[in-house]
């Protein structure tokens, strides 16, 4: 585990990302509040690649939560059979379906404690809602946050919710909305797991990845 950088490194880094990509966005379709945490509730196990290929018709005929119910779990199985653990999904996404029609005025809510009540919505899921839908700076630890944030000093921590608290605590409140989404990017296409760009990586300098030569 790299040590912890410092704040005018993490200002210099997290400057040159928002440089590379100053409104970096989510991968995952959606068009409201509430396809957003099916979405990411589908993308568990799965990529946003093929999440999005299975809810393009999905979303399309289900975009709300009574729609979704009205589908029902045997229709909406067979929309995302394409993806992993399908048939479990399926189930909780009726499930959350109907407690936000129950519980919450059909309406998806807006605190990590309430959405973390729907069925098959952790802490990551939850955290991505708050931060793309309402722009509050949650921080989605997945396993691209979690290696970029050991491997380079930016978020050290032993497990995901320690790297999420040392985002919280150390990364510039100016960078906090859009962190988490630059750190996945970095994750995903530079920082990768077995072959890292060091080469091309534009926080280099910084980064506290002995093994640059890669």
């Amino acid at each position: 585990m790299a040590r912890q950088l410092d704040y005018p490194a993490l200002t210099r880094i997290f400057t040159r990302l928002q440089e590379a990509e100053p409104e970096p966005k989510g991968e995952l379709h959606h068009t409201n509040a509430f396809t957003l945490v099916v979405a990411v509730a589908l993308s568990a196990q799965s990529t946003d690649v093929g999440v999005n290929k299975a809810t393009k018709d999905l979303f399309s005929r289900a975009d709300t939560p009574q729609k979704m119910v009205d589908l029902g779990e045997e229709a909406l199985t067979e929309q995302i059979k394409t993806i992993g653990l399908f048939r479990t999904k399926a189930r909780n996404v009726i499930k959350l379906s109907q407690m936000l029609i129950d519980d919450f005025g059909g309406q998806v809510p807006s605190s990590r404690a309430a959405l973390q009540l729907l069925p098959g919505v952790g802490r990551k899921t939850a955290n991505v809602v708050l931060n793309m839908w309402f722009h509050l700076p949650a921080q989605a630890v997945d396993t691209h946050i979690f290696r970029v944030g050991n491997r380079t000093g930016i978020a050290p921590g032993r497990d995901e919710t320690a790297v999420e608290r040392a985002i919280e605590d150390n990364i510039p409140a100016a960078f906090q909305k859009h962190a988490h989404h630059w750190l996945i990017l970095h994750g995903r296409y530079i920082c990768q797991a077995r072959k890292p760009k060091c080469g091309i990586c534009p926080i280099a300098a910084d980064c506290q990845f002995e093994e640059k030569t890669l």
